[in-house]
């Protein structure tokens, strides 16, 4: 697995793992449970993870969906 990007903003994940879904990229989302406990106060942020051989494919989703993450 690897890391394709850290973030609280639960838009963006929404956005980002239904674009990867409809290109039939799996996405995991790490440390939800936490940052839904803890929300109200941005110091836990969710990671999504792709496995390694899908993430340039992933990276160039995530560029498009939300370049201000993938400079």
């Amino acid at each position: 697995m690897k890391e394709l990007m850290r973030t609280t903003d639960i838009v963006v994940i929404s956005a980002l793992k239904a674009a990867l879904s409809a290109e039939g990229i799996e996405v995991i989302e790490f440390d939800g449970d936490i940052a839904s406990t803890y929300g109200g106060i941005d110091s836990f942020p969710r990671r999504l993870m792709v496995r390694a051989e899908d993430y340039d494919p992933a990276a160039e989703v995530a560029r498009a969906i939300c370049p201000d993450y993938f400079q």
